[in-house]
């Protein structure tokens, strides 16, 4: 007999919340228990992430560590400098439980280099989530096993690293001065309306 795992999703009103239902929807061993955003409790699924029809009649609760806690695994797809807090609160009260951060708040080793990308609390770093890449000699994938919390990798982050990857092994590409860079859309700075987002101020 097969197991269900139950998952929490924090922040599932997002972009970034939404795909991880999206993606747990076709997932035959995860049902997504538990729903949380802030500024949607009360609100159903279907009226937000219209596309998430097996899910429409789900409704947002508020995003706290009692609400997550207790589910076999928990994504925390909130706002940078959001998910620290909330991921040591949900530890404390379910240490099994897997937790993943999609956001950038666990992704960083340096306290110096969080400061100045992200200003704010450092937090202590997790297991960086890229199975397919190799880090100080050890394969992501074998480190993925044995632990319970990971720090899922941002889209621009994962695009270079996966493309620079086979040429940083072969000894072709020196990754210290390696330059990047990559066309964004909107998206990837979330849902939230900001000015400098606008149509009329990114063209």
């Amino acid at each position: 007999m097969t197991m269900t795992l139950t998952a929490g999703i924090a922040g599932a009103s997002g972009y970034a919340g939404g795909e991880v239902l999206r993606l747990l929807t076709q997932h035959p061993h995860i049902e997504p228990v538990t729903v949380t955003a802030h500024s949607k409790v009360g609100e159903t699924v279907g009226s937000v992430q219209p596309h998430l029809r097996s899910l429409a009649d789900k409704v947002f609760v508020e995003t706290t560590a009692e609400n997550l806690a207790g589910h076999d695994v928990v994504f925390l797809a909130l706002p940078h400098g959001k998910s620290g807090q909330l991921a040591s609160e949900i530890a404390a009260l379910s240490p099994d439980t897997l937790i993943v951060d999609c956001g950038a708040d666990h992704r960083l080793r340096d306290p110096g280099a969080w400061e100045e990308f992200y200003g704010g609390d450092f937090n202590e770093p997790w297991t960086y989530g890229v199975p397919e890449l190799t880090v100080d000699g050890e394969k992501q994938r074998e480190n993925l096993r044995d632990t319970k919390r990971i720090a899922a990798p941002g889209c621009n982050a994962s695009t270079v690293s996966l493309a620079l990857a086979p040429g940083v092994a072969a000894n072709l590409i020196d990754p210290s001065d390696t330059v990047a860079v990559l066309a964004v859309g909107p998206s990837g700075a979330g849902k939230a309306l900001r000015e400098n987002l606008l149509a009329s101020e990114i063209l």
